[in-house]
């Protein structure tokens, strides 16, 4: 038995110093803007493309022949208002794999493979739900001759020249065409695309790949781009929230090296990933890849859960949301595991993103739909682990207090055999005798000071304390 009790004041007492959290120095930076206001925002609930599309790619579909026809869509959004909306999840978000065009004067993205943006968003808006999308501001879609409204400059004259200062200049971009920000218009130009959105009607987009613009570097990959350097980057974040805010957009940050104690991304952002890609799902992607293992830049952790905990401590009410990626449900073996995942991101104040399909979500959909978890999201409630060292066993017991009083304590065992674990509510700064709700029972569970489980493999037990 693991008991709070015998080690509390141990991991209470942690300093950071003690805890590996390897950044690397702190960069010299340009002088910036003061976006205040901008985490206001509870973490999303949504529907995403990603294992529409992911697992067609895995199937051999080339990008280019990658689509969602308007049948498909209707399917998807009837089943998502239907099934899904009625608990809170109101948008279906696009993803990468299917080709984003621009393919009218702005130069801005239209089209989502052959749905226009446009009627994506109609469609939506008739069953009550949003449209999130997928594009980064610093990707230019139109013509190099396009006019960057309200400058003298064109979209052409924002890439890059021989002059600029690169991290790898021997290297070629990868993929994309960026925007360096430090160009005349940049400001203007990313100004301009979120007006762009805006007018559609759409107030969520979802940012990649910002770690091969920062530095060109990928952990995996290796060199991937020139990198346009930590100014440049820098002043594009800054760029991003400035109009983000101005016409109301959510920004999700995806893919950073969070360099500096994510000095940048927890400044400027509403969302960051702090996990690799979901991929293939499953335990191996919520807990067992590269367990107990952190990394000094993208991806900084393989798995959600170190992910969480390595990076609980930027994460707070009124501070940048902590993104553990897509849920694809039906890649886990156990209930047990269903329930862990689904608790692991309501327990640290992070979305949850459906990627299951209306055709294989099956008996799973009971636990995207537990009300009595939501309500977590809805109070915008975000609870912290008990060490946030990641080889520590204290890093699986989570807790935090609710915006009416009540507090919520989540037991999490990450091991492949069953495992008793307890904790008393005063180690937690938590006093006196509560009542406890067990909230995947749904069961009153009566006064107590504190809670013990037995908790089957990579299973949970989550409960709440009230009067």
């Amino acid at each position: 038995m693991i008991t709070a009790a015998l080690t509390a004041a141990m991991l209470l007492g942690s300093c950071d110093n003690e805890i590996e959290m390897r950044y690397p120095p702190k960069f010299e930076l340009p002088e910036l803007p003061e976006i205040e206001g901008i985490h206001t925002y509870k973490a999303p609930l949504y529907w995403s493309v990603y294992e529409y599309c992911y697992t067609r790619e895995q199937n051999g579909v080339a990008a280019a022949d990658m689509d969602i026809t308007p049948s498909e869509w209707d399917k998807i959004i009837d089943w998502v208002a239907t099934d899904l909306k009625p608990h809170g999840y109101d948008m279906v978000c696009t993803d990468g794999f299917i080709p984003m065009e621009a393919k009218d004067a702005s130069g801005y993205m239209t089209h989502y493979g052959s749905m226009e943006l446009k009627s994506l968003v109609e469609k939506c808006k008739a069953k009550g739900l949003k449209v999130g999308v997928y594009d980064n501001p610093l990707w230019i879609h139109g013509s190099s001759t396009t006019q960057i409204e309200g400058s003298n400059y064109t979209f052409g004259s924002l890439t890059y020249s021989g002059s600029d200062e690169v991290t790898n200049p021997k290297n070629d971009d990868m993929w994309f065409q960026w925007a360096v920000a430090t160009h005349p218009g940049a400001r203007e130009y990313i100004d301009g695309f979120f007006r762009h959105f805006s007018e559609l009607g759409i107030n969520y987009i979802r940012m990649d790949f910002l770690s091969w613009y920062e530095d060109g570097k990928d952990r995996n990959m290796g060199v991937v781009g020139r990198g346009y350097g930590r100014a440049a980057y820098a002043r594009a974040l800054a760029y991003i929230a400035e109009s983000a805010k101005k016409y109301g957009v959510f920004t999700s940050l995806v893919m950073p090296h969070m360099y500096d104690d994510a000095l940048l991304e927890a400044r400027y952002g509403n969302m960051v990933r702090i996990v690799a890609d979901t991929a293939g799902g499953g335990w191996w992607h919520c807990s067992a890849a590269d367990r107990g293992k952190s990394y000094t830049n993208w991806p900084n952790c393989m798995n959600m859960f170190d992910g969480f905990v390595y990076w609980s401590h930027i994460a707070g009410r009124d501070k940048v949301i902590l993104d553990g990626d897509f849920i694809r449900l039906n890649t886990f073996d156990t209930d047990a595991e269903k329930e862990t995942v689904i608790s692991l991101q309501l327990m640290a104040g992070g979305p949850v993103t459906v990627s299951d399909q209306y055709h294989n979500i099956g008996d799973n959909l009971k636990f995207y739909t537990n009300d009595e978890m939501l309500a977590l999201n809805t109070d915008r409630f975000v609870g912290k682990p008990l060490s946030r060292n990641l080889l520590d066993s204290g890093n699986q017991i989570w807790y935090g207090e609710m915006s009416n009083g009540d507090y919520v304590i989540g037991l999490f065992n990450r091991d492949d055999s069953q495992r008793s674990v307890s904790v008393r509510f005063s180690d937690l700064g938590i006093n006196g005798e509560w009542q406890v709700r067990d909230l995947w029972k749904h069961a009153e569970e009566g006064a107590a000071t504190s809670v013990t489980a037995n908790l089957q493999p990579h299973g949970c037990k989550i409960v709440r304390l009230h009067r």
